[in-house]
């Protein structure tokens, strides 16, 4: 389960990348084929998968990465599409 610390960051930086790629984020839903409904009430409840993630970097142009790194600096990719 997410904290509430943590929807807060992702609502937050949803909404930097909304400004730095130049969209609203109505745009940004839409792009991903949500109604400004749906992608507002899920940036409310901070309900995104990896996919979803994935979906939104496509939406915007951008690139999503996801990895746990080891002390050592190996990297465990995750979802494995960038």
């Amino acid at each position: 389960m997410i904290s509430e610390e943590m929807k807060m960051r992702i609502d937050d930086e949803l909404k930097i990348l909304a400004v730095k790629t130049g969209m609203t984020l109505t745009e940004m839903g839409r792009r991903m084929d949500k109604s400004p409904q749906a992608f507002s009430q899920k940036i409310k409840r901070g309900s995104f998968t990896l996919d979803d993630m994935q979906d939104i970097a496509l939406a915007t142009g951008c690139s999503f990465e996801c990895a746990f790194v080891l002390p050592d600096g190996e990297r465990i990719e995750i979802g494995g599409r960038k």
